[in-house]
């Protein structure tokens, strides 16, 4: 029989249930404040960016707020236009009232200046137009009715379809276009999703040949990372100790070393090609192209990864025992038998952490890529940092950012389902 705890007391006189009860809370209180500074940094520096890049990747205000640099006040634009969007259905041809409109919020635009921002994310979809807004701005003041006849009269490019649709679609800030953009996809002047030009088709491309190279690396770390792991947990503590200090080598040289020391090796005037010219092996005017295409990538970056696959391999392999190789070979099994019914399966939580590392690692490399693949070697990631760099096109790199992260928690949940989280294992 249970006492009741409501008629049991501390020393001091205070109920025990209470008691017990306020205890928890403060070691409750105590566990949280402990793990509080590592969650605000996690929330700081990986949650918040990650929302602020999805929210990015959907959103884009250039074309209905005007945003002043200097006092940061912000200025409702291109309302007129706005308000004829919403009075009409997708693929109502332009008319008259629709010219007046467009008259009125190019004015407003010149007098805030704001032509080149409204220009430029117009011209995500419609490659060119930036220009046509910064014109028609300069000019829109002298116009006089009817509008849709001088605004022709100014640049006949305004009777475009695909512009008008363009600007249907930028006149909400939220839109998922980018993410169409991102596919290699567009709407249509109908409102509906096609794909775009086949000479424009890029992107798609990208994120394929990314795939395959990743998957290329992480085979070729493995066959070469596997072999090394097994000497290093098998070898003497002293030798096997010299060579770790050759495997952890290259994270003391600094990466950009290690890329261009590639192309100093790899180029058609490089110490390969000059020793298999001078072995015989290939003539003097039949150098082997070996960078600035896929192959330079697949051997700059099998280099720089090779650490990454090596060392969760080694972590499970030295708590093998060997004596469960040594049982099965004397049952009767083979070598091979026993190396792939009894080594390999133990080596399994080794293998899937070495090889959702190095992918991981894979897809998402720019630096190397870039200096060593060229145009036939970059990745989607080449792409993502072109548009944040130079095309400053925020919204698509984020939603090619987004696809990408997509890609590696559908790769994550599939090791999840196949190996199991919990067998991962990476020291």
């Amino acid at each position: 029989m249970q006492a009741d705890t409501t008629l049991l007391t501390t020393a001091d006189g205070q109920p025990l249930k209470a008691a017990l009860k306020s205890a928890a809370s403060k070691a409750k209180r105590r566990a949280f404040y402990l793990v509080a500074p590592l969650l605000a940094f996690v929330l700081i520096t990986f949650i918040f960016p990650i929302g602020q890049m999805l929210h990015q990747s959907v959103y884009n205000p250039d074309f209905t707020i005007h945003e002043d640099k200097g006092t940061k006040i912000q200025t409702p634009i291109m309302v007129n236009l706005q308000v004829w969007f919403r009075e009409t259905e997708i693929g109502t041809v332009p008319d008259e009232a629709a010219f007046a409109a467009l008259v009125s919020d190019l004015i407003q635009l010149r007098e805030l200046r704001g032509q080149g921002e409204v220009g430029t994310r117009i011209n995500y979809d419609v490659p060119g137009t930036r220009s046509l807004f910064t014109k028609s701005a300069r000019r829109a003041a002298k116009l006089e009715a009817p509008f849709k006849e001088a605004v022709l009269d100014l640049d006949e490019d305004w009777a475009d379809p695909e512009l008008w649709q363009a600007m249907r679609t930028a006149a909400s800030p939220y839109t998922m276009n980018f993410y169409l953009a991102a596919l290699d996809m567009r709407r249509s002047e109908t409102g509906e999703i096609v794909a775009v030009a086949e000479n424009r088709q890029i992107r798609v491309k990208l994120f394929s040949r990314t795939l395959t190279l990743s998957i290329i690396i992480t085979l070729t770390c493995f066959l070469l990372a596997f072999p090394i792991a097994h000497l290093l947990a098998t070898l003497p503590l002293r030798y096997s100790n010299l060579l770790m200090i050759l495997v952890l080598l290259p994270f003391w040289t600094s990466l950009l070393v290690r890329t261009t020391s590639w192309i100093v090796l790899l180029q058609s005037q490089g110490v390969l090609n000059d020793i298999l010219v001078s072995l015989g092996i290939v003539g003097a005017n039949g150098r082997v192209q070996l960078i600035y295409n896929e192959i330079g990538t697949v051997i700059a970056m099998t280099h720089i990864l090779l650490p990454f696959m090596v060392l969760p391999l080694f972590s499970v392999m030295r708590t093998i025992n060997p004596s469960y190789v040594r049982a099965a070979r004397s049952l009767g099994a083979t070598s091979w038998t026993a190396f792939r019914r009894i080594y390999l399966p133990q080596c399994v939580p080794g293998i899937g952490a070495g090889a959702l590392l190095v992918f991981i690692l894979a897809v998402g490399y720019y630096i190397t890529p870039a200096l060593v693949g060229g145009a036939k070697g970059t990745l989607i990631s080449n792409e993502i940092a072109f548009h944040m760099t130079d095309s400053l096109n925020w919204s698509l790199a984020a939603a090619l950012a987004a696809l990408l992260l997509a890609g590696v928690l559908a790769l994550y949940w599939l090791y999840d389902r196949l190996v199991g989280i919990d067998n991962l294992k990476l020291g």
